[in-house]
């Protein structure tokens, strides 16, 4: 008998996207949905896949995501966003694995589309991710943004990868990195970080080089270029941001 596995998600108005989400990971043997106040068909969804759903007032992704792995009935959990697709190849790399675990957490690649595009270089892939763990060795960290799992034990990896779709346009997708790098700001900020010009200015040239250049981002076209060029920008704002916060708090 195969370990049962429990699927974990955090929503908030996902009732585009969730439909999907859930129809990738059909093969869990239980679905746990923390919803943050949803005013759209999430919770129907939810109710038409037989999810457990919880509400939970938003408390930052990382205490979010911890939140409802809490809620879950199995030590074995499957960490997925409302906008993620588990593809065929990973779900029947995980149903294996799940007949006999030899690790703590395992980790597998995320690609993700962009402009229309799944990117297979730069920035974009394999972008590797930890989410499926046992809770009982493995939980999310605390931050409020770009939070990760925290396994202090030896992490495998396994084959195919997991979809990400978020269908967001150029502005959508903005606007969500202006809100990630404000976060950042502050949390650098929070432990004592401090930047300078130098900083400010070879972050974002050296994040280009990195990957646009040495793991070949140029080889997804424009919708690479336009990625990575959003990343460095992103570099160059966060340092910005907590530049701007440490000069109005002092």
């Amino acid at each position: 008998m195969r370990v049962a596995l429990s699927v974990v998600l955090i929503t908030k108005n996902a009732g585009t996207q969730l439909e999907k989400c859930l129809q990738s990971a059909s093969f869990a043997d239980e679905i746990v949905i923390v919803d943050s106040g949803s005013s759209d068909n999430t919770l129907s969804i939810a109710s038409a896949y037989k999810a457990k759903v919880i509400h939970q007032d938003w408390l930052g992704f990382g205490p979010q995501k911890q939140f409802a792995v809490r809620q879950a009935s199995h030590d074995w959990v499957l960490c997925l966003d409302a906008d993620e697709q588990v593809s065929t190849e990973l779900s029947f790399s995980i149903k294996k694995m799940l007949e006999n675990p030899q690790a703590a957490g395992y980790r597998f690649a995320r690609c993700n589309r962009f402009m229309g595009r799944f990117l297979k270089h730069g920035e974009g892939y394999p972008d590797w991710s930890l989410r499926l763990f046992d809770r009982r060795r493995a939980r999310w960290s605390d931050d409020a943004v770009h939070e990760y799992v925290i396994c202090e034990q030896p992490v495998e990896t396994l084959p195919g990868d997991l979809l990400h779709e978020s269908g967001e346009d150029i502005a959508l997708y903005l606007a969500k990195q202006n809100r990630y790098t404000t976060l950042q700001a502050e949390q650098l900020f929070a432990r004592g970080k401090t930047v300078g010009a130098a900083k400010l200015v070879f972050s974002p040239l050296l994040r280009f080089f990195k990957f646009y250049v040495v793991r070949r981002g140029f080889l997804d076209g424009l919708p690479g270029l336009v990625h990575i060029s959003i990343g460095c920008f992103n570099s160059y704002i966060k340092y910005a941001k907590l530049i701007e916060l440490r000069r109005l708090r002092k």
